[in-house]
């Protein structure tokens, strides 16, 4: 966009949602987008059956709602709002989701897309909207979402909000406000009015809470900024660099405001990291290195005597993943979210795949005699990207383990090959049970050929058990 040195950063984002065709985009830029689309759908079937889920579901239905858009897999239609929020929340359940990529060459660690996704499907079904148009829509959101957190002077989560809740706000309303038609005066108001519905407190993950997958919030908020605004609400001004706009309260500032609009309709970002576990992040170079332990050698868990977990600077004050093995009202919660527990498993199964956070796996006395005897430890310097982790199993017999793995650029900077995208999808379908695979292969095809789609929400028709 030539003129956006013309407006400020939140018109110039506004205008690039409205005006941006499905042409701007590149082949690689599709590509990534139907990606995205088959985790995210992956994501949902995988997580349906998770704890809590069948609750949300039950209140929803409790409500007396246009009928608008499908629950996935169980199956039910209510409002827009409420199916893109039941739909990101269960696709949430795992934290198994993409995320994560790179804006310029800094990464940004997000969740934006699981909520971005299911809102422009939900809208996709009840307008009737093609193919190309809902591409269109997903890959404006996320590159809005990307750009809002890198230009942040601190991250969310650092200070407290759950960015996966609070930055997705932004990402929805691009996506509805796309898919609702909404003119650049009304985009702009529509950024407006979501800032005042922004939330999401960290505490969820520390506390092991069913919440810390409550970004789907985010999607009813988005769409319900957008349908204020095209009925004439108005909303701050400047949502974003304002006094009291979304960089002053939720991120001490904006440090690069100038990535906001740099080749702002030329270069789309979006998150790139296909994640190979159903668990945080973080708890990945620990399970690489658990898994490693246990390839290279002869272990038998029961004659372990020791397991210690070298966690990265800081972690054991800043980090929920270094907090103790606790079980309480919601292990799966727990679990997640943990170095002990995920490295135990890892050891106990010798893999790591969605049996191993159901909660019969969580509550096995197996893993957790494990647990009892890990404890952690701060390494200085930390190991690539300072995430990385060193684990050490001390056994009865004497003999003493190690081994060490930490993330590099490459794991968000590379494009994952397809086939390891399709491989987790059937992985999820074949947990889950519900969606038959004749359907699911139907679901693969749909989304391969999705710009030549006449309307994209026929897509959900599959995917109800």
């Amino acid at each position: 966009m030539d003129s956006n040195e013309e407006m400020t950063a939140i018109e110039a984002l506004s205008a690039n949602i409205v005006d941006t065709r499905f042409e701007a985009f590149s082949k690689q830029n599709i590509e990534d987008a139907k990606n995205r689309i088959t985790d995210i759908i992956g994501c949902a079937i995988g997580g349906t059956n998770a704890p809590g889920n069948a609750a949300l579901i039950e209140v929803v239905r409790e409500e007396e709602c246009k009928e608008e858009s499908t629950i996935w897999i169980q199956g039910g239609k209510t409002t827009a709002q409420n199916a893109a929020m039941v739909n990101t929340i269960m696709a949430r359940s795992f934290d198994f989701e993409v995320m994560a990529g790179f804006v310029e060459d800094r990464v940004f660690a997000a969740h934006h897309t699981v909520s971005i996704i299911p809102t422009a499907l939900a809208l996709s079904e009840s307008r009737k909207v093609n193919g190309k148009e809902l591409l269109t829509a997903i890959l404006l959101a996320d590159d809005v979402a990307a750009r809002i957190l890198v230009a942040s002077a601190v991250g969310p989560i650092q200070i407290g909000w759950d960015g996966t809740m609070s930055l997705s706000h932004f990402g929805t309303t691009a996506v509805a406000g796309r898919l609702l038609g909404l003119n650049k005066k009304q985009m702009k108001h529509a950024f407006g009015i979501v800032l005042n519905m922004v939330a999401g407190a960290i505490q969820s993950l520390w506390d092991g809470a069913t919440t810390f997958k409550f970004q789907g919030v985010a999607d009813r908020n988005g769409i319900f900024a957008a349908q204020l605004a095209k009925k004439g609400w108005t909303g701050v001004l400047d949502p974003l660099l304002s006094r009291f706009g979304y960089y002053n309260v939720y991120a001490q500032g904006c440090k690069d405001p100038g990535v906001l609009t740099r080749d702002l309709g030329k270069k789309f970002w979006g998150e790139t990291y296909y994640k190979p576990y159903p668990c945080g992040m973080p708890n990945h170079p620990a399970i690489d290195a658990a898994l490693a332990l246990v390839n290279k050698n002869d272990i038998n868990t029961d004659d372990i005597k020791e397991v210690i977990i070298h966690v990265p600077p800081k972690a054991l004050t800043n980090s929920y993943y270094a907090k103790p093995f606790i079980l309480r009202d919601f292990p799966h919660g727990d679990a997640i979210f943990s170095y002990p527990y995920t490295v135990a498993t890892a050891l106990l199964k010798k893999s790591v795949g969605l049996p191993n956070f159901t909660e019969e796996a969580i509550l096995d006395p197996k893993v957790n005699a494990i647990t009892a005897k890990t404890r952690m430890v701060e390494q200085p310097g930390g190991v690539g990207m300072g995430m990385g982790v060193k684990v050490e199993v001390k056994m009865n017999d004497g003999r003493e383990l190690s081994e060490s793995q930490g993330p590099s650029r490459e794991w968000v900077k590379n494009p994952i090959p397809r086939e390891k995208i399709i491989a987790k999808f059937w992985h999820q379908v074949d947990f889950s049970k519900t969606v038959s695979r004749e359907n699911a292969e139907k679901v693969l095809d749909q989304i391969i050929r999705l710009e030549n789609v006449d309307n994209a929400g026929e897509i959900v028709k599959l995917l109800v058990a």
